[in-house]
């Protein structure tokens, strides 16, 4: 009830900047929470985790008659990688939340219909990095075969561990931003920021620059694999630019109904009892 009232009394949703500060901490706490609650669940999944990072390099060694193993090059250096694994799959299974916070500190100084709309980012945006995370997981084989390939015969592939992995977590955040960047130009678009032809002007080089990663991460004899995995990312940029497109075809449309509005109301005559005084009425 006092939120409601607070909401009435403020209908801007202005706040102080000790405010701001302490609404900043509060969704800081509650995201590392999160995350260390994650990670702590990361910790039982480290060990079914690595066997699965570690099986391309295994595929190497039965497959093409090279060794590839990882080196953990130190005593201490087990424990400081399940630390940092544990961390990072905290951040993949806490997601939810920290975007979530992320979202709560925006939308008090929204309107409602904005916070409609953030919502309705905020519920793309979780499952889009997690399906960029998971695309991440399907391509890694294909990129450790091909970097590794370039091993001269009779040479050994003994990779660092906390090369291999800071590797493959950089290529899975990279992913899961990558599939976010669409909500992020849908989001920027509603904003004001930019329009949707502005987007649409710049495609030759998001499709050169998508079809790049997807022939870096999956090089082969023929195209077919790159196309499968330059399209969904291309497919999602689509669908933002349309719905950019879309957004400002309906503010146009908005603008020109206001403009009406205001052009019928400057015509129109004021009545002739509005203009004489209260004596002669």
């Amino acid at each position: 009830m006092a939120r409601t009232k607070g909401r009435k009394a403020n209908p801007e949703g202005r706040m102080a900047l000790k405010d701001h500060v302490r609404e900043l901490r509060n969704r800081l706490v509650i995201s590392g929470i999160a995350v260390l609650l994650g990670a702590i669940g990361g910790w039982f999944l480290y060990d079914p985790v690595m066997v699965a990072v570690q099986q391309p390099l295994m595929e190497i060694s039965a497959q093409q008659g090279r060794r590839a193993e990882i080196n953990y090059g130190s005593v201490g250096s087990p424990f400081d990688l399940k630390i940092q694994v544990s961390i990072f799959l905290g951040l993949l299974i806490s997601s939810p939340v920290w975007i979530y916070q992320i979202w709560a500190f925006i939308t008090p100084g929204l309107k409602q219909k904005e916070r409609r709309y953030t919502l309705g980012f905020m519920f793309a945006a979780v499952p889009l990095f997690l399906l960029g995370i998971y695309f991440g997981w399907i391509v890694l084989p294909e990129i450790v075969k091909v970097l590794t390939m370039f091993t001269p015969q009779g040479g050994v592939n003994q990779i660092l561990a906390t090369d291999y992995l800071t590797f493959v977590m950089r290529m899975f955040l990279s992913l899961g931003v990558a599939f976010l960047l669409p909500v992020v130009l849908v989001g920027i678009n509603f904003a004001g920021l930019v329009s949707g032809r502005q987007v649409i002007k710049s495609w030759r080089i998001v499709v050169f620059v998508v079809c790049v990663v997807a022939a870096m991460a999956a090089p082969g004899p023929d195209a077919t694999s790159m196309f499968l995995l330059a399209g969904p990312l291309l497919v999602l940029f689509f669908i933002a630019v349309g719905v950019c497109l879309l957004n400002d075809k309906r503010r146009a449309r908005r603008r020109k109904e206001q403009e009406e509005e205001i052009e019928a109301s400057a015509d129109r005559a004021t009545p002739l009892t509005d203009l004489e005084g209260p004596a002669e009425a």
